[in-house]
């Protein structure tokens, strides 16, 4: 199954205003990404991606002609780069929105889009819901407990493990 980050706007707030800027990010390989790489980068925003790859793929294309390769390796060459780029999609665009101040809200894992973003609104107004039930609680009361289990008692020494007592024989 796909898996799916949903980022939102840090400015904007997580409020129902702004779920409609929650952006839906799909993990896995892109093809056209892969196929059509400046062109799939700039139709996505993606414009330090863009720059860097259009540099990056002419860097390694001049230095392996200088080096006097044949253009078979220079295909291949660039051919495994559009392989990584295609990878690496989803990761440029997360990059992208954490630069722009985005946040990821959550990991949503489901068939389709559709089903992420049913999911994800299901689990995001239970919590909403949950938070707002607790608004009225009084602020004076001390803060609720756990009943946490005790760590067990120190031996006679006091000391644990394989270290000596403090000032006896070795």
């Amino acid at each position: 199954m796909p898996v799916y980050t949903v980022h939102a706007p840090i400015t904007g707030g997580t409020d129902l205003r702004a779920t409609d800027r929650f952006v839906f990010v799909r993990d896995g390989f892109r093809l056209w990404a892969a196929v059509l790489g400046v062109v799939w980068l700039a139709w996505q925003r993606l414009w330090l991606a863009t720059i860097g790859w259009i540099i990056v793929m002419a860097a390694i294309d001049v230095a392996l002609v200088n080096l006097g390769v044949g253009s078979a390796v220079i295909f291949w060459a660039d051919f495994l780069l559009a392989l990584l780029l295609g990878l690496e999609a989803p990761s440029l665009q997360r990059w992208t929105l954490s630069r722009r101040n985005w946040r990821q809200l959550d990991i949503v894992i489901a068939d389709d889009i559709e089903a992420a973003e049913r999911r994800f609104f299901e689990r995001w107004s239970a919590r909403r819901g949950s938070l707002g039930a607790n608004q009225s609680t009084d602020r004076g009361a001390p803060p609720p407990t756990r009943d946490k289990p005790r760590p067990p008692p120190l031996p006679a020494g006091g000391i644990i493990g394989l270290f000596p007592e403090p000032g006896g024989p070795r």
